[in-house]
């Protein structure tokens, strides 16, 4: 696992109970994303957006006493395809095992109307947001401008309305409880930009690991119902 230091914001790989305590960034992705390659360049540009919200985690994270971060964009070299494999199969492991997920909301600004562009943002409707909700113990949302919204549990309220997930399920210890056809709901209406992803995000909910084959398309759904037959009884996959 591959971790940006915060004070030196050098890459640091570890391995096992070597991983230090960690704070972890969920965000969506936009123009000007970081990159593995990018971001080991002496003359990283760090005044484009991908850049800076990484820097900005860092500081949050420095202020919190926590001397690495995580971040998708930089943490994995996506040349590899084994890399990105095994990556994407420890997703939901490394967000739950965090000391805290950041959740940086590129298109909310507390100077506006906080609750309609909280409700409205981009990161509710993105498929792999979704495990980065769930799988960390603690969850603190900020706006654009780095200011603290508040965080899954101060929010659980709306955050509930939006997603329609119940609060009781609200959290890593409590969605193993809710059904096949339940955790396939609340990712029915969110998007991934290839589809493959639209069953490759759900891995870690479901607990599952499974090859990633980019270009099967629709049959990577396929393939994630047929992995959840082996190891399940619940038969609301039949619902679904």
């Amino acid at each position: 696992m591959r971790l940006i230091n915060t004070q030196s914001l050098e890459l640091e790989e570890y391995f096992g109970d070597q991983i230090p305590l960690y704070a972890i960034l969920s965000h969506t992705w936009g123009r000007d994303e970081a990159s593995f390659q990018g971001w080991q360049s002496p003359d990283r540009p760090t005044s484009k957006e991908g850049y800076r919200k990484i820097l900005d985690a860092c500081k949050q994270a420095r202020s919190d006493t926590l001397e690495y971060v995580w971040c998708d964009t930089v943490c994995i070299d996506k040349s590899s395809s084994a890399e990105l494999s095994e990556a994407i199969n420890s997703m939901f492991s490394w967000y739950n095992a965090s000391a805290g997920c950041y959740v940086y909301l590129a298109d909310v600004s507390s100077t506006e109307n906080l609750e309609s562009s909280f409700r409205n943002s981009r990161w509710f409707t993105r498929g792999w947001t979704l495990q980065e909700l769930l799988a960390p113990e603690i969850v603190v949302f900020y706006d654009r401008e780095w200011t603290e919204i508040g965080s899954r549990n101060d929010l659980e309220t709306i955050i509930s309305e939006i997603t329609k997930i119940p609060k009781r399920m609200m959290g890593p210890r409590y969605m193993r409880s809710a059904s096949i056809a339940r955790k396939m709901s609340w990712v029915a209406t969110r998007t991934t930009t290839r589809v493959e992803d639209m069953a490759y995000c759900m891995l870690g909910i479901f607990d599952l690991n499974m090859p990633l084959l980019y270009g099967e398309g629709i049959k990577a759904f396929i393939r994630l119902q047929e992995e959840l037959i082996k190891v399940s009884n619940d038969q609301s996959i039949f619902c679904w």
